[in-house]
């Protein structure tokens, strides 16, 4: 017998215990965010949540704390300390926790779940053949759209269930492989040696997922796209109808409009999934980006793995070639050629500065203001003199950074409206604009070669399409220099407010 099947679960205390509606409350939320791909949430998070229902009105913040702490200790979540972005004393004084559930914890939430609508089991995986899968069960249902809904009703209900089988494998098994993914212990193995074995088939497997995902998603959007709603209240209808049909021993607690509302907002979540809400990217978007990041996370791993090998790996036989090369040579000059290729200049100075002072990816080195650097004496017992000093919360001057960027966003709104000219941009036509115009309408240029029709929300809440007109090249003049670039004409279909 297996001594594993003989311990205690703790992390199913919550479940039957004094205030397990507390813990249950707190936990499912948890379980919720986790299917979104939010794996790590701050108490402040969680208290709105409860406070939104009336079970919780009297809820505090202190028994919140001594809830997550209670958690903690059965394992059903994992703390993990906040070092940065401390804004307060308060936080300061106070260790801050940000906290995810733990894989028991995910696997008994859904099992609930799983209890409560008989759901299936899964696995978590990125498997790329999934969007193929429902792109082609998707293809059908526009079939089946078009041809007036001929075919049976069974046949029309089995596509149905077969739709949003896979669409439910593809959230709940890319969402635990990511969670795996960014899991503290998938972190720690990804530290050591014995993970540059595995290194090579991760990335390849997430590469090759990437690659699969962007080929099918373009396809499901625009077919997303296409089919009408009121082609869809019918097939739901259809769907219903054959449902409420089947024989069932105990009466049914739904009835056929409840039922075609719950089918309903089932497709809105598949739709909404690929291709996001109004003001919000898709979830589609954010699994994607999920994936490169790990990607980009396994791939700084190995460098510094890499590095860290390579600072113990000896160079005794580097230096002996080197040396060679200096005795072959036939006269001190060029010696002193060769030094300065492979050693560099001696006598360099090297600048240090404090950190930079903004954040603006655009902003160039020589339009920051000079920076004092106070020398301090070579003596080994030299120490600096400290003194105690408040904190201080900066508040004017953040409020007057603030209200900079705000007029500086507001002027740049001015002068792309100035440019518009029959609801369109014509960048042939431009006259000579400021740096940061020509950096946004190529920033806009750049997230339409995405979208398969061109069409993009900008930051100012503008929905513009860009086409380009012809093969020719066009010069597009700025008050730091001329771009050659493809000749493209921004269409502006709607004008919102950010």
């Amino acid at each position: 017998m297996d001594s594993s099947w003989l311990k205690p679960i703790s992390e199913a205390k919550y479940l039957a215990t004094d205030n397990a509606y507390r813990y249950r409350a707190i936990l499912r939320y948890f379980y919720m965010q986790h299917e979104r791909m939010r794996q790590y949430l701050f108490p402040e998070e969680v208290f709105a949540f409860l406070k939104e229902h009336e079970e919780f009105q009297n809820y505090t913040d202190d028994d919140l704390q001594q809830d997550l702490d209670q958690l903690v200790k059965w394992k059903n979540l994992i703390a993990r300390q906040e070092t940065v972005n401390i804004r307060t004393i308060e936080e300061f004084k106070k260790k801050r926790f940000r906290y995810q559930c733990s894989p028991y914890t995910v696997e008994i939430e859904r099992m609930i779940r799983t209890l409560e609508k008989l759901g299936d089991l899964f696995g978590g995986s990125l498997e790329k053949t999934r969007f193929d899968r429902l792109y082609s069960s998707l293809v059908r249902i526009e079939n089946i759209i078009q041809n007036d809904f001929q075919e049976k009703r069974e046949e029309i209900n089995q596509n149905w269930e077969e739709t949003f089988d896979y669409f439910k494998k593809i959230i709940q098994n890319s969402a635990d492989y990511i969670a795996y993914l960014n899991s503290e212990n998938t972190e720690e193995r990804m530290m050591s040696e014995a993970f540059l074995v595995y290194k090579e088939k991760f990335t390849t497997y997430l590469r090759d997922f990437i690659v699969a995902l962007q080929k099918t998603s373009l396809k499901i959007e625009k077919l997303l796209e296409d089919i009408r709603e009121d082609d869809v209240h019918k097939l739901v209808a259809i769907v219903a109808d054959y449902q409420m049909t089947i024989p069932r021993l105990e009466e049914m607690e739904v009835t056929k409009k409840q039922l075609e509302e719950d089918l309903f907002e089932k497709w809105k979540g598949l739709k909404e999934w690929f291709l996001g809400r109004e003001g919000r990217e898709s979830e589609l978007y954010f699994l994607q980006h999920q994936t490169n990041e790990a990607i980009r996370r396994m791939t700084r791993v190995v460098q510094r793995l890499g590095e860290r090998h390579h600072n113990f790996r000896s160079r005794k036989k580097d230096f002996l070639h080197l040396a060679k090369w200096f005795s072959e040579l036939p006269s001190l000059v060029d010696a002193h050629r060769l030094s300065s290729v492979v050693f560099g200049c001696f006598h360099t100075k090297h600048l240090i500065t404090e950190n930079d002072a903004t954040e603006n990816f655009y902003r160039d080195i020589w339009e920051e203001e000079p920076t004092e650097w106070t020398v301090k004496p070579r003596v080994r017992h030299y120490r600096e003199k400290k003194k105690p000093e408040a904190i201080e919360t900066h508040e004017k001057e953040k409020q007057e950074m603030k209200e900079k960027f705000l007029l500086e966003k507001k002027r740049e709104k001015e002068e792309l409206e100035n440019l518009i000219q029959d609801n369109k941009i014509v960048l042939r036509e431009l006259p000579v604009i400021e740096p940061h115009i020509r950096k946004t309408l190529l920033s806009w240029i750049a997230k339409s070669m995405t979208k398969q029709d061109g069409v993009v929300k900008t930051e100012n809440g503008w929905k513009v399409k860009i086409l380009q007109k012809d093969s020719s090249s066009i010069q597009l003049k700025a008050s730091d220099g001329t771009l050659t670039m493809p000749n493209y004409v921004l269409y502006v279909l709607e004008k919102g407010e950010m």
